[in-house]
C-alpha cells in the first residue's frame, strides 16, 4: 500500500499558532486575531438578495456556470482593470479559489518529473498543489536561477499575499513571455487585485490579463480571482479562474469529471457581486482606515513596514526572529503570523491582517 496522500503534504501552518493564541486569549479584554485575514463585515445586501432570490435550486448546477455569471466576471474585468478580449468560453466559476490552488496542478496533469515555480514568498497552497501532485517546487524570484528549465506551471502573485507587493506591468509581461517561450502555462493569483491602497502609478496591481502585459492574447495565461476579499464572500466560496480558452477547456472537462460544480445560488450571488461596485468601494474605504490605523501603531512600537502598497496585510518586522515578535505580540494579547509561514526569506518579518472590525484595530493599536 502506497503512503498515505496527507504525509507528502505539510503540516497545516496554522496549527503551529494554537499556544500563541492561547496566550493572546489569556490577556485581558481576550484576544485580537490579526493572523488570518478572514473578513468579518457583512455581506453585501445585493449579494444576499440574489442569493435568496435563487435559492429555489432543487436541479444540479452547470459547471461551467451560469452564462449570467461567466459574463458578470468577463464585464467585470474589462470595467475595472481594462481587459480585453475576454469571451465567456475564457471563464470558469471555482468553489473558492483555494481549491483550485490546491489541486490545479492535478487537474492539469502535473505530475512526477515536472517542476511548478512558485514566489520565494508566497502562500503555502501553492507549494501544497505541487506536492498534491507529486511535482518538485521552486520557491524564487529569479527567472534566471532556473536557467533552461521549462517548468510545467509557474505561479505568480501580485499584490503579493503575504507581503502586499506589487508587480509592476513591465515585470509581469516579462514573466509572460517567458513562460510563452518556454511553454509553461503562466497563473497569476489576483485575488488582492482590487485591494491596493496608495496612488502612486507602480503600486497600482495590473492583471496578466491586461493587454499591455499580455500583448492582446491570453494564451498560456490563466488568472485566478477571489471576491472573499472584494465582496465579503469567504463563507460562499465564489471565484473564478479566467484566461486562454484551451486551459479553461480541459479544466471544464476535468471538473465535470469530478463533480467540482459551484452551487448555483452562489453562482447567481456572485454574478450580482461582480456586477456592483458601491459596495465593494465602500469596504475598500473600511480597510484603508484601519490599515492607516494599524500601519502607524506598528510604527510607534518600533516595527518597520516593508512593502505593503497592496493586500489586506502589513508586512511587519522588528529585525528579529519571527517567533520572538509573535511571542512578543500574544502578550499584548495580538496574534499574527509568522512570517516562516510564508518562505524561509520571511523569517525576520511577520504578517498582520487589518481584517478585524473597527474596534479591534482600534484596541490593536492602543496595545501596541
Amino acid at each position: 500500500m502506497t503512503a498515505p496522500v496527507s504525509r507528502r503534504l505539510p503540516d497545516f501552518p496554522w496549527d503551529q499558532l494554537t499556544e500563541y493564541a492561547a496566550r493572546a486569549r489569556a490577556q485581558r479584554d481576550g484576544i485580537i486575531d490579526l493572523s488570518v485575514g478572514t473578513p468579518v463585515d457583512p455581506t453585501p445586501d445585493v449579494v444576499r438578495r440574489a442569493l435568496e432570490a435563487a435559492s429555489d435550486s432543487p436541479g444540479y448546477p452547470q459547471t461551467a456556470g451560469l452564462p449570467a455569471t461567466r459574463q458578470a466576471a468577463v464585464d467585470w474585468l474589462a470595467r475595472r482593470h481594462g481587459v480585453t478580449g475576454l469571451d465567456t468560453d475564457g471563464v470558469l466559476p471555482v468553489i473558492g479559489t483555494k481549491e483550485l490552488v490546491a489541486s490545479l496542478p492535478v487537474q492539469l496533469g502535473v505530475g512526477p518529473g515536472d517542476t511548478v515555480v512558485i514566489p520565494e514568498l508566497a502562500y503555502p497552497t501553492y507549494a501544497v498543489g505541487a506536492a498534491l501532485a507529486g511535482a518538485r517546487s521552486v520557491a524564487t524570484d529569479s527567472l534566471t536561477s532556473l536557467g533552461p528549465e521549462r517548468p510545467a506551471l509557474l505561479w505568480l502573485n501580485s499584490p503579493s499575499n503575504p507581503t502586499g507587493r506589487v508587480l509592476p506591468a513591465a515585470h509581469l509581461k516579462k514573466v509572460v513571455d517567458w513562460c510563452r517561450e518556454r511553454g509553461t502555462l503562466l497563473v497569476s493569483d489576483e485575488c488582492y487585485l482590487e485591494c491596493a491602497w496608495e496612488s502612486r502609478p507602480e503600486a497600482q496591481p495590473v492583471s496578466v490579463l491586461h493587454p499591455d502585459v499580455c500583448g492582446g492574447t491570453h494564451d498560456g495565461v490563466l488568472a485566478v480571482h477571489s471576491l472573499s476579499k472584494r465582496s465579503n464572500l469567504a463563507g460562499y466560496r465564489c471565484g473564478f479562474v479566467a484566461g486562454d480558452p484551451s486551459v479553461i477547456a480541459e479544466l471544464l472537462a476535468v471538473r465535470k469529471n469530478l463533480g467540482l460544480i459551484q452551487p448555483g445560488p452562489q453562482q447567481a450571488a456572485m454574478a450580482a457581486a461582480l456586477a456592483d461596485d458601491s459596495h465593494a468601494e465602500e469596504q475598500h474605504a473600511r480597510y484603508a482606515a484601519r490599515r492607516t490605523t494599524l500601519k502607524a501603531a506598528l510604527a510607534g512600537a518600533g516595527f518597520r513596514v516593508d512593502h505593503s502598497e497592496a493586500s489586506l496585510y502589513l508586512w511587519a518586522s522588528r529585525d528579529e526572529d519571527c517567533w520572538k515578535t509573535v511571542a512578543d505580540l500574544a502578550d499584548r494579547g495580538i496574534l499574527v503570523a509568522p512570517g516562516t509561514f510564508y518562505g524561509r526569506t520571511g523569517a525576520q518579518h511577520v504578517r498582520v491582517a487589518f481584517t478585524a472590525t473597527d474596534g479591534r484595530i482600534a484596541a490593536a493599536a492602543a496595545r501596541l
